[in-house]
């Protein structure tokens, strides 16, 4: 039998489904909850045109009232499965958990069927509201709640106390971490580089953790996640956001970012091929500028889709992201309302890997 090892997957891997959590008035969604409404909506449809969706419900009226905004916009209803846990907020990118995957034909920690080829271990960081500003208690305990109801199939579960959000790192399947600096460094303030570098390292099973010292964005309150600022597209390819714009007050600290992108390196030495996104105009909302970040976008089976604003940049993102995905559909999904409380499309969701479900869901 081959030693157990195991593996971060990229987001383009296969998929089992993608998961999300309803909003409804108990979430900080209450004052604009049509409108956000209306968002998970089309994203559950362009969701379930390539494979199934899981959604969190908080309760039997809630999963019905689902139910129902999605078959009136004529879901596919065997693409979806509910299910039911408390939840302070619907940022599943922060609060869900991130899947690694067993590889070799045994698993040497317990899980409900370790006879199979393939198995999974959930990582369960501390969730604290973004460096505790806002409240987390049931975000922080919803994988629990979730691998007690036996969501998943095959795995294990390992706490760690730690503070860590998903939409902080990102892989590309091959072992190399892309992480901003200002994000870790403002939860761990006392942790060295090499610290975080190691800790990183050791939990999420990479080699490498590439360091970003710049980049932010106005509006966002998760002090810089990657998933705002910079993604794998392949091992060898980095999407970014750009901004072209000499007179916004993003332009000198991305265009630092873009170079310091641009002096990364592949594990072979060579430079990554880079996808500038264009730069959106702003968005004030009652005068606070708000985060429109193309890079906030979601790869699932056969698609990548990407957060639109009813800009006119949103075309020139679809043509950049086409050529950076050449062989995916993508799909548009509107997100300026999720803006308003300062995220966007990637961050509402978590994908779970092939296998990781019940497979009684449409493939």
């Amino acid at each position: 039998m081959s030693a157990p090892d195991l593996r971060f997957p990229a987001e383009w891997e296969p998929q089992s489904a993608v998961l999300i959590a309803w909003p409804h008035a108990g979430t900080d969604w209450a004052a604009r909850l049509a409108e956000v409404e209306a968002t998970y909506v089309a994203l559950v449809s362009a969701i379930t045109r390539f494979q199934p969706v899981v959604i969190i419900v908080a309760d039997d009226v809630l999963q019905a009232h689902a139910a129902v905004r999605l078959a009136d916009a004529g879901v596919d209803s065997a693409q979806v499965r509910y299910v039911q846990a408390p939840y302070d907020d619907t940022w599943l990118r922060d609060s869900g958990p991130i899947s690694l995957v067993w590889s070799g034909t045994g698993h040497p920690a317990t899980a409900r069927r370790p006879d199979e080829g393939q198995a999974f271990h959930l990582l369960d960081f501390r969730f604290t509201g973004w460096g505790g500003k806002f409240e987390a208690g049931a975000d922080d305990r919803l994988i629990e709640r979730l691998f007690d109801q036996r969501l998943f199939l095959n795995n294990s579960r390992q706490l760690i106390d730690f503070a860590l959000e998903g939409g902080a790192i990102e892989t590309d399947g091959e072992g190399c971490l892309l992480t901003t600096w200002r994000c870790l460094h403002e939860r761990h303030p006392a942790a060295s580089r090499d610290e975080l570098t190691a800790k990183l390292a050791a939990w999420l099973h990479q080699d490498r953790v590439l360091w970003l010292d710049h980049g932010a964005l106005e509006g966002d309150d998760t002090d810089a996640h990657i998933d705002t600022l910079a993604r794998f597209a392949a091992p060898d390819a980095i999407v970014f956001q750009a901004c072209d714009d000499p007179a916004d007050s993003h332009f000198a600290d991305l265009r630092a970012m873009a170079d310091e992108i641009a002096a990364l390196r592949t594990r072979d030495g060579t430079p990554y091929r880079l996808f500038p996104l264009p730069w959106a105009r702003p968005v004030l909302d009652e005068g606070r500028r708000l985060a429109a970040s193309y890079a906030n976008f979601l790869i699932i089976n056969g698609a990548v889709l990407m957060p639109a604003y009813d800009d006119p940049a949103d075309a020139a993102a679809a043509a950049v992201l086409a050529q950076a995905f050449p062989s995916r559909d993508i799909v548009p999904v509107p997100c300026r309302p999720l803006i308003w409380q300062n995220g966007s499309l990637h961050c509402i969701t978590m994908q779970l890997p092939q296998g990781l479900v019940e497979s009684d869901l449409k493939a």
